[in-house]
């Protein structure tokens, strides 16, 4: 049985409890210590910047040219906090509540907790740190809602609060740099870790503009590269972002936890065709002025001004009166994909729903109007004053959608359709952000702890940063204190040579092959087979047929993949090789857990396991649960199991309705 090595106590003073009791490291020893961290995103920035103030020698690792192009940066819509500025019932407990009902309870209780308890202290400081958070008139700062929730929690700056905070987190990296506590690895990719007695030891690292090889020591490695929606190759995800470091990890004894659990966007921007290498994410932040809608009547071809109100479906608000238009992602997900199936989409695909803005255009130019005791004002004036307050709020969204489709989305509704954005599944990770490995940890998206089976908007950004400025912190110096005797360990030492050595021969297998299929050849079709059988809906049959023909894939591109160039240069083709090869094997053990998992619960869908109204049905009594799979072998995977116990929040049929 997996220990979480959750504190005793009572829920709400275990964090606490914790920073009390656990062990500390000394100023001096803290100078002998060196801690890898992989990625440079929200959770690697804030840690490896928290890590360095505190003393700590510390490496940082990406294989973007900046830590700045992290795809951190292309969050958009805001990041949770328990302030209750509103004063509209927002508490700790509310948004632990809410977090651990977003994802379906299937989330563990005191690590969620923790993250609501420090969630306050994140704003203040990016705060400090001059990220321009949106104020109201009078200097406060602003909040709006996100899906999953009947208050206003959400802090953002307009679409670009990934951004903003990023910039946070990488100014505090690089003063950390500039003071020599931190040294920055980019145009760095990691591709094993390095294992002493049991223990993280380092890692083989290699240098994409030379191709060459690097050995590099730590203490402890942390883990914090992101996600792998990029599985389904087309996703929000940045074209870069991929599961290698996390897939690593897992050859090298970390368990994978809920692979399965994968994130569906429903406010993206629809597919266009089949040059497309990636989809385009609209922040869910629009859901809270925007309404979504469908003709009444199926196949209906005509504009949408052209369609009068009396015939339209506002079908989220009329499926869910309590939250509307802001039910959690994988409700509104669904319901997009349910009409669209049952021929009500629209767009020349018919695979796309309408978020209009015209009612939050005139509600706003009517407030505009009244602040400015206007009286008498035609409509197109209340419209042009309505219009202003929209760009103010969404602006840079709306000149998005815009540039992209050629549409203006002040004059008519956007169209959106559901995509892969974010994964809750990942690294298991006990109260401490370790991994079943010692020494090794897990930050940020690339663990799996906060989100159960579907993650609420404007949460990833919280997870990141509360990781990486308040958690790791702490606890990777519980685990540090007894390694203050272990002197810096040769780069020469036979585990490093052995890993080099592997990864070196794993290159050149790739090189040799010499096929005549792209990498993208075999991503695209991976992609596909995870879509249509491992997307938004499964069945046993769907996905036992995936698990078959990703083996085949799988086969057939270490027999024809084409790489070409040179190992010892810079090669984008190598890299993407590397990753898409992590992607086959992982496909497959997602595919595995989604059959092993016989219910339905947030993102994952099992038709088999439906209410009568075709809501998610969960079985707490079977699959109550977080599924940990321990590698063992191409297509070997041991699952193990850690139960969740709910003693705050007790499982129930969720209801937005």
């Amino acid at each position: 049985m997996l220990n979480a090595k959750i504190p005793a106590g009572p829920l709400n003073s275990k964090w606490e409890d914790y920073k009390g009791h656990c062990k500390l490291v000394n100023p001096a020893n803290k100078r002998n210590l060196e801690i890898i961290v992989i990625g440079t995103g929200l959770a690697g920035a804030s840690a490896a910047a928290s890590l360095g103030e505190l003393g700590y020698k510390v490496k940082a690792f990406c294989f973007q040219d900046s830590p700045r192009r992290a795809h951190s940066i292309a969050a958009q819509g805001g990041i949770n906090a328990a302030k209750n500025y509103q004063n509209d019932g927002d508490s700790v407990y509310r948004l632990f509540y809410d977090t651990v009902k977003g994802g379906d309870y299937r989330a563990r209780e005191a690590n969620v907790h923790r993250l609501a308890e420090v969630s306050g202290n994140i704003i203040d400081q990016c705060v400090a740190q001059g990220v321009p958070f949106a104020r109201e008139y009078g200097g406060l700062l602003s909040n709006r809602s996100f899906g999953g929730t009947q208050v206003q929690r959400t802090f953002y700056a307009a679409g670009q609060t990934g951004q903003q905070l990023l910039l946070g987190a990488y100014s505090a990296l690089e003063r950390q740099v500039a003071l020599g506590n931190v040294t920055m690895y980019s145009r760095h990719e990691m591709l094993d870790i390095v294992k002493i007695d049991g223990k993280a030891r380092g890692i083989i690292a290699r240098n994409l503009i030379t191709g060459q090889l690097e050995r590099h020591f730590g203490h402890a490695v942390l883990i914090c590269s992101g996600g792998y929606g990029n599985v389904f190759f087309l996703s929000t995800n940045a074209m870069g972002s991929n599961v290698t470091a996390a897939w690593k990890a897992t050859k090298n004894g970390a368990y994978f936890a809920n692979p399965c659990f994968t994130q569906i966007h429903p406010t993206c921007i629809p597919v266009s065709g089949d040059h497309q290498s990636k989809l385009t994410l609209m922040s869910e932040s629009l859901r809270n002025d925007g309404r979504i809608w469908v003709p009444k009547k199926q196949n209906d071809t005509r504009k949408a001004s052209d369609i009068p109100e009396e015939e339209r479906d506002y079908y989220l608000e009329r499926r869910y009166p309590a939250f509307g238009n802001l039910v959690p992602r994988d409700v509104a997900s669904r319901a997009a994909k349910e009409r669209c199936d049952a021929g009500y989409g629209v767009g020349t695909s018919k695979q796309a729903v309408f978020l209009d803005f015209a009612a939050a255009i005139e509600r706003y130019g009517n407030i505009e109007a009244n602040k400015r005791q206007m009286h008498g004002v035609s409509k197109e004036e209340i419209i042009k004053l309505g219009k202003e307050v929209v760009a103010e709020k969404y602006g840079n969204l709306f000149d998005m959608y815009a540039k992209i489709t050629g549409e203006n989305p002040y004059e008519t509704p956007m169209r959106i359709y559901p995509a892969v954005h974010y994964t809750m599944g990942g690294l298991w990770v006990d109260y401490e952000l370790q991994t079943t490995v010692p020494g090794l940890y897990s930050l940020g998206e690339a663990n799996f702890s906060d989100h159960g089976a579907n993650r609420l908007g404007a949460s990833a950004l919280m997870q990141g940063l509360a990781d990486g400025y308040f958690v790791i912190p702490y606890t990777i110096g519980n685990y540090l204190a007894d390694e203050i005797r272990v002197k810096a360990i040769s780069l020469d030492h036979p585990a490093f040579a052995d890993a080099e050595s592997k990864v070196r021969d794993t290159i050149a297998k790739l090189m040799s092959i010499k096929g005549s299929k792209s990498v993208d050849h075999f991503h695209k079709k991976l992609g596909k087979i995870m879509w249509d059988k491992c997307g938004m809906a499964r069945n046993e049959q769907g996905l036992k047929e995936a698990i078959e023909e990703i083996r085949a894939l799988r086969a057939e591109f270490w027999k024809d993949v084409r790489i070409p160039g040179d190992e010892n240069e810079f090669n984008p083709e190598l890299e993407k090789a590397g990753r898409v090869a992590d992607f086959l094997e992982l496909g497959e053990l997602m595919c595995q857990d989604a059959l092993n998992r016989r219910e339905s619960c947030g993102g994952h869908f099992r038709e088999e396991s439906q209410t009568d109204d075709g809501e998610a049905k969960r079985d707490d009594e079977n699959f109550s649960y977080v599924a940990a799979w321990e590698y063992k072998g191409p297509s070997e995977y041991v699952l193990h199991k850690e139960d969740l116990v709910f003693e705050e929040v007790k499982p129930s049929q969720r209801s937005y309705k």
